[in-house]
Parts: structure tokens; sequence; C-alpha cells
């Protein structure tokens, strides 16, 4: 990559190569401005490709601007480059999606067929205020409905959504730094099970959003599974957590 110096900061040219959906090289060239006060202030981005649509780019940008707000204070272009290597493809289908659904919903035809559920458990939370706003905001940009679940000790995250946004999700929970160790640092989520990930049946009602509770029984975590008609997905998940 090529950089040179500015009376306001620096900027970087960077041109990387990224295996797209179908396995074609998409070359996505990246401005990064750095301010004079950069990491304290945000860096401005830009994003061009032949190989893009204009509205692609633009949503690359606010992802990773989303991402830059997360190391805000700390240096961030590197980590910003790995995160598009890592990521291009799934904000390229997610824009994708999006459109056709608005397409689709515009024809009056159904977009239920492809709803996924998926049950994890944390072993447990340093950093909770951070964590459950960043567990919220990563399910509201996701389009993803459901529950963060504290009962006791037990930490569940129940989701339901498009399979492609539910991995998705799975791969900003693991290679995010989400919380804190022992010594206060930021730290990625090492200790992560998925309990359960499945097709929405029929049986299954559908969550109308995301929201954050706290259970004081055992009995009061059962009954809203239940009510969400899952009460199978409880008696073999959760009591188990209890051993």
């Amino acid at each position: 990559f090529l950089y040179f110096p500015e009376t306001h900061g620096i900027t970087f040219r960077i041109q990387i190569s990224v295996k797209e959906l179908l396995d074609t090289d998409v070359l996505l060239k990246l401005l990064f401005h750095l301010p004079v006060n950069y990491p304290s202030t945000l860096p401005d981005i830009s994003v061009n490709s032949d190989q893009l649509t204009r509205a692609q780019c633009m949503d690359v940008k606010d992802k990773l601007l989303e991402q830059a707000k997360k190391h805000l204070s700390e240096p961030m272009v590197h980590d910003l480059i790995l995160w598009t290597q890592q990521h291009l493809k799934y904000v390229i289908k997610q824009s994708a999606t999006v459109h056709n659904e608005k397409t689709t919903l515009s024809k009056g035809t159904s977009t239920e067929d492809g709803i996924w559920m998926l049950l994890l458990q944390l072993d447990h939370m340093r950093a909770k205020a951070k964590y459950v706003k960043t567990v919220e905001k990563w399910a509201s940009d996701l389009g993803l409905t459901g529950r963060l679940m504290f009962m006791g000790k037990i930490i569940l995250i129940l989701l339901q959504g498009d399979r492609s946004n539910i991995k998705e999700y799975l791969i900003l929970q693991k290679t995010s730094k989400v919380d804190v160790d022992s010594s206060g640092k930021k730290c990625k989520e090492k200790m992560i099970s998925v309990l359960c990930e499945t097709k929405v049946q029929s049986q299954h009602k559908r969550f109308q959003a995301f929201e954050v509770k706290e259970y004081s029984t055992l009995d009061e975590l059962q009954k809203e599974f239940e009510t969400a008609g899952l009460t199978a997905l409880f008696s073999e998940f959760v009591p188990p957590l209890l051993k």
C-alpha cells in the first residue's frame, strides 16, 4: 500500500483483493485519512471497487465505520483491513438480501422460508453493560430477534433470523473484543457454546423483537421457552446446564 503525509494527518491508500461469494476476486480500493489526533478520533474512510455497486461500497464503508468505533483510542487500520478481508462477502450478501427482501415483500411473497434459530451459552460477562449493549447492536444490525437471558449464573442468547445473518452474528461473537479479562483488558469471547442451530419450524413462534431479560427461577425461564413453542428445546439443552 501507499501512504503520503498531509498537513492535516496521514492518508493511506490501500488495495486489497478479496474472495467474494462466487469465488471471484474483488479488488477493493480503501482510503483511510487519519486525523492528527488519531486514534482518539475516527479516520475518514472511502471505499471504491469496479466489481461492486455504489450501494455496496457504501454498505462496506458503513460497516467499517461501525468497526472503527469499537477500536476508538487504539490503532485500528490493520484490524479494519483484516475485518474487511474476513467479512466482505457477508456484507455484500446482507446488502443483496435487504434489496431482495424489499423486492419480494413488494410482490407479497413470503420470506419465512429461510428463518433459522440459534441457542448460545456464555460462561460469563465481566463488562456486562458494554457486552449487553454490543449484543443488542449486533442483533439490531443483522435484523435478528430473540432473547438475551440471565438466570443465576446461566447466560443464554436465543436468536431467530435469516441463516446468513445468524452465521454473521456467530463470526462477530467469536472474533470481536466483546468483554474484558481479569486484568480489565479488552478480550474476545473464548467461552461460548453453540447449544443448537436449527431451522425454525411451524410450531415455533417468532419473536417480534430482541429483548434482554433476567429470570429469578428456572420456572420463569422455562415459561419463556414454552411461550415461544420451544418446550422441547428447553428440556434438551437447559436443565443439563444446572448440573
